[in-house]
């Protein structure tokens, strides 16, 4: 018997249930925590992984995720440490993703190199410099997200978005620049790229998303011969809708759209959470790939209570769903050094056997942690 693995699930099972009966309704104590406790989590969490991470890394996905909740943190600490740490990041990156100047040489297949300028694994980074740019407006900081964006609108393609990631990465980019500019191509393109993307990977009947066409049912199953929904790949999703609408303006004509999805998806998760807390990474087949997963339970946990926090979530039934998620990602996803475990690493699938434990961390996974962490404070200035 491996003994330290067997420890290690009794631990996991006794903090569920001694979490379980803690929980009560009203203030603070219908999640299990105050204000300041989880202003405390957010130190602990972010301070653990800028102290050990150097700020001068690249402006790919995983990267840039991370930074998209650190500039959560940002806005409701007001911690300058973290502000400086995303405008060195930016500065690093000259404030671009993929550099290459030469607009005939652009690729939007994945790729990782300098002409995968429209692959938006690259483009995710222009949330956090237009972020940065509405607390400076300097326009070098959104120059060449703009240059990217509006080169891609130019171009009669619709097909920008094929995999379910893809909408965390650029979704909100059009919303944030939209902002920045007031030129409504951003939420027209939005639209119709939301569209194509919804036109190859959405499951109207179980209103979840295939990570990508490869793995639409009945072309791909699970292990039980069910359909496989990605969890973080739903994460994406649920969290992008979630930021989309937090910026669009409330007369856009295709908001009632978004909004209506959002809910969908909202009913659909709360089906598939699991009595401890955590969603498993597949999400209607658990004995797939079992056992906790954070970073597309930090996601879901992020969206249901931006939703609660905008009042188009209710708060009575959605509440329980934040109560017992929040209570897996502070009481046994983070750990005493500061570090966020039981992150799948990159993928972009559920893999039965995969080891996913309390050793288990990466950027990206902090950063949906930390997005989930600061809604919760807004939660509870509502208070």
């Amino acid at each position: 018997m491996n003994f330290k693995k067997y420890a290690q699930g009794f631990l996991l099972l006794l903090a569920f249930a001694v979490g379980g009966c803690a929980t009560r309704p009203g203030g603070g104590a219908a999640i299990g925590g105050s204000r300041a406790e989880v202003i405390a989590i957010i130190e602990q969490v972010n301070g653990h992984w800028q102290r050990s991470t150097p700020a001068q890394q690249w402006a790919f996905w995983h990267v840039a995720a991370y930074q998209t909740g650190n500039m959560a943190a940002y806005q409701v600490t007001h911690n300058e440490d973290y502000r400086r740490y995303a405008e060195t990041w930016a500065a690093h990156n000259q404030w671009m993703g993929a550099r290459s100047p030469d607009k005939s040489r652009w690729q939007l297949s994945y790729g990782e190199t300098d002409e995968h300028v429209l692959f938006g694994d690259w483009q995710i980074c222009f949330q956090t410099y237009a972020d940065l740019y509405q607390l400076d407006r300097d326009p070098r900081k959104i120059a060449r997200a703009r240059e990217v964006m509006e080169y891609e609108m130019s171009t009669p393609r619709d097909d920008y978005w094929w995999w379910s990631d893809g909408l965390y990465m650029v979704m909100p980019v059009m919303t944030k620049l939209y902002k920045a500019t007031g030129d409504r191509r951003y939420l027209e393109k939005l639209h119709q790229y939301f569209e194509y993307a919804n036109s190859i990977m959405y499951d109207p009947a179980e209103q979840l998303y295939y990570r990508d066409a490869k793995y639409v049912y009945p072309a791909h199953a699970s292990v039980n011969g069910k359909k496989d929904f990605w969890s973080r790949g739903d994460g994406w999703v649920f969290a992008a809708l979630a930021r989309v609408l937090d910026e669009l303006p409330a007369d856009d004509p295709h908001r009632s759209q978004y909004l209506a999805r959002f809910q969908d998806m909202a009913q659909a998760l709360k089906r598939a959470q699991q009595p401890e807390g955590y969603w498993t990474r597949s999400l209607l087949d658990p004995q797939h790939a079992p056992g906790p997963e954070t970073s597309g339970t930090a996601f879901f946990t992020y969206g249901y209570l931006w939703g609660i926090n905008h009042g188009v979530l209710a708060r009575d039934e959605f509440l329980p769903v934040v109560r017992k998620s929040w209570h897996y990602l502070s009481k046994v996803a983070l750990q005493a050094d500061g570090r966020v475990g039981y992150v799948q690493p990159i993928g972009d699938r559920a893999i039965p056997g995969q080891v996913v434990d309390q050793d288990s961390t990466a950027d990206f996974g902090v950063g949906a942690f930390l997005l989930a962490s600061a809604e919760l404070v807004r939660l509870l200035d509502q208070q």
